[in-house]
């Protein structure tokens, strides 16, 4: 994690709802973008699925471990082998916001991230805000009103059919309309 991301990327988040478009903020969080765009470009992410849908609050994906149904009771537990330090910042968490997952370890976060539905000033400067949906906002919506059922633990959260990703392409901004 040497060199800041370019900010002229975005990400194209290819749902079976269609295609949000991320930017990043390298400015705020350089590793954060940086091993995100590692990963998207290796493909790390294609097959995955949003396994975690919390109505009004986000939902979360980046789990490895959702491209196997078999593996369901530990989906949401998936990394990449590693971990990353937090960096966080001063962007507030409110709807679109890319932000990376984690355990009570402040720096646990790996490869899962969450994009808010709503404001959730609560995780600001707990959790590292590193990018923000800046199209495919319906897309957004779509996953976010999926229907869902118990995931264990008590939390309605688990989509009752898979909100897959298909593709996470790190693509020039000026290649894209948003």
């Amino acid at each position: 994690m040497s060199t800041p991301a370019p900010a002229n990327e975005v990400a194209l988040i290819n749902t079976c709802h269609g295609q949000m478009v991320v930017e990043f903020w390298s400015d705020v969080a350089p590793g954060h973008v940086e091993n995100f765009k590692k990963l998207a470009r290796q493909g790390f992410y294609d097959g995955t699925a949003f396994h975690r849908v919390v109505k009004g609050f986000m939902i979360q994906g980046g789990d490895p471990l959702t491209k196997d149904v078999a593996n369901e009771a530990r989906w949401g537990t998936g990394d990449p082998g590693y971990k990353i330090k937090a960096e966080f910042n001063d962007r507030p968490h409110v709807r679109g916001v890319l932000s990376a997952a984690r355990s009570q370890d402040p720096n646990s976060a790996g490869c899962q991230f969450f994009v808010c539905l709503g404001d959730a000033k609560f995780l600001d400067r707990q959790y590292t805000a590193f990018g923000k949906v800046i199209a495919g906002d319906a897309v957004l919506e779509a996953i976010g009103s999926v229907e869902t059922k118990n995931a264990g633990g008590g939390e309605k959260s688990r989509p009752t059919r898979r909100m897959s990703v298909e593709t996470v392409q790190i693509v020039p901004r000026d290649s894209v309309k948003a």
